[in-house]
């Protein structure tokens, strides 16, 4: 097509104002802002523009048609109005799963949520004394109760735990590290990094697989600051292996007068063992081999909000406090009012298990397990009236997630799904594009959804999202 032919086309584009007077759009601007609304119209032309430039040979084909120039305006719209941030079903198994916004609150902590934000709060308001107060009393006594610790702080998350008592109580000094401890989690959080970032001087010890107290005692001078211990909750050494036990740091801390850290990372509240899972030690264990101060996160085992928790002796907390760094990780109302109602479920174990949605899918019988598949199975089966889908029940595994208790997996059921005429990345895609989302996984090309982590309310959803996706083609189509 001729330059001249372009520029005929381009003329054809029609103006903002001629979109803005049909009816359609006028229908749109009582739904929409006007200012989104006409963002989309220039959008939907200045695409129909560049495309007319950027590809001549194609330029007579390019629709300009009012009535199709419209339809993308709406669809825009659609799309600008969508919220980013979405409720999703979780069908992969995975507990705590990071990319999928980590632990569930309670339902309890849900509706002191909800109070607490409708409603003004004494967050920095001392009610005895009439006078302003400090918002980390909120869930300071409750974590001494359940932990054994003298005094905690609550800051936005376990790195953020992990800066601020660095910079506290070692800057510019020493922190004795053994070399394999120094972990990294997801989205590249390094210790070594975040030592740097506060200003302490990382002293590594000890090799990846072996380190001994003797190791440690070797490089103590008067430039050391703190003994650090980091839970490897993300993956584990195994075979020729020795590490130091937290006891025997603390009574080398002891004897040389130099405080001892852990970062438990995960931090349960409850012993896990009893659900076959080892290794990972409870926060009041912890405060009872003596460490002066431990950090940990709020929404992976414990299965509360995002927040990092500091515990242990009160003048290492309260200088922690004293830190500016502080008031750039201080957590907010919405985080205390959820942190305090999880914790108080804890003080009934029981009640803990049965309320944490976290520990409620870890500790779930594996037989109610097997009976939630079946129903979620006999559901598909009856979406399926033309019977394209093959729906098996199958064994499978779920993991804890959040990076605790790597390579140990918890027994459960899943529903796995295929189709001789449909390919398995379509039902996944399918399910996946469902409002709401619909995330399972693949495994040897059958899409299985494991119902360890399903609500009770999702089964219905799946159900119709099943439904919606078997009114597609016919097998003979694909």
């Amino acid at each position: 097509m001729t330059g001249h032919s372009v520029q005929e086309r381009l003329r054809q584009i029609p103006s903002v104002e001629n979109l803005l007077q049909l009816t359609t759009i006028q229908e749109a601007l009582t739904r929409h802002p006007r200012r989104l609304t006409l963002a989309s119209i220039r959008h939907v032309l200045e695409e129909k523009r560049k495309l007319l430039i950027e590809d001549p040979e194609s330029a007579q084909v390019v629709n300009l048609e009012p009535a199709h120039l419209v339809q993308l305006v709406l669809e825009n719209l659609k799309k600008a109005e969508a919220h980013t941030l979405q409720y999703v079903i979780n069908a992969t198994g995975v507990i705590v799963h990071t990319n999928l916004g980590r632990s569930l609150i309670a339902e309890e902590a849900s509706a002191r949520l909800q109070l607490l934000c409708r409603h003004y709060n004494n967050l920095e308001y001392d009610l005895a004394e009439g006078k302003r107060g400090s918002r980390y009393i909120h869930a300071e006594s409750i974590l001494c109760e359940l932990t054994g610790a003298e005094a905690a702080l609550v800051v936005n998350n376990n790195a953020a735990a992990v800066l601020l008592t660095l910079s506290t109580l070692a800057k510019a000094r020493e922190v004795i590290v053994s070399r394999g401890q120094l972990v990294e989690i997801g989205g590249s959080f390094r210790i070594p990094d975040v030592m740097r970032s506060s200003g302490a001087i990382l002293r590594e010890v000890g090799c990846t697989n072996r380190t001994h107290l003797r190791d440690y005692e070797a490089v103590i001078n008067e430039q050391t600051a703190l003994l650090l211990r980091v839970h490897t909750s993300n993956y584990r050494i195994v075979g020729f292996t020795a590490e130091v036990s937290a006891e025997e740091l603390v009574a080398l801390g002891r004897k040389q007068g130099i405080p001892v850290m852990e970062d438990l990372g995960s931090g349960s509240f409850v012993d896990m063992a009893r659900f076959g899972l080892h290794g990972e030690p409870t926060v009041a264990e912890v405060m009872q081999t003596g460490v002066d101060v431990v950090t940990f996160s709020g929404d992976k085992l414990l299965g509360g909000p995002q927040a990092g928790i500091i515990l242990g002796r009160k003048e290492i907390v309260a200088e922690c406090r004293k830190n500016p760094l502080t008031r750039a990780l201080r957590v907010d109302k919405m985080t205390l009012a959820v942190l305090e109602a999880t914790l108080r479920l804890y003080r009934d174990e029981r009640q803990a298990l049965e309320k944490v949605p976290t520990l409620r899918m870890i500790a779930m019988p594996l037989a109610i397990i097997e009976e939630r598949a079946q129903h979620l199975a006999a559901l598909i089966r009856e979406a399926d009236l033309q019977n394209r889908l093959q729906v098996q029940v199958q064994r499978s595994s779920s993991q804890v997630g959040g990076g605790a208790l790597p390579n140990q997996d918890l027994p459960t059921y899943a529903v796995a799904v295929s189709s001789p005429g449909m390919s398995t990345h379509r039902i996944e895609a399918s399910l996946r594009n469902n409002k709401p989302p619909i995330i399972g996984r693949i495994e040897s090309d059958q899409y299985l959804m494991d119902v360890r982590t399903l609500q009770a309310e999702e089964f219905r959803v799946i159900q119709q999202a099943f439904r919606s996706l078997l009114k597609g083609p016919t097998p003979d189509e694909y």
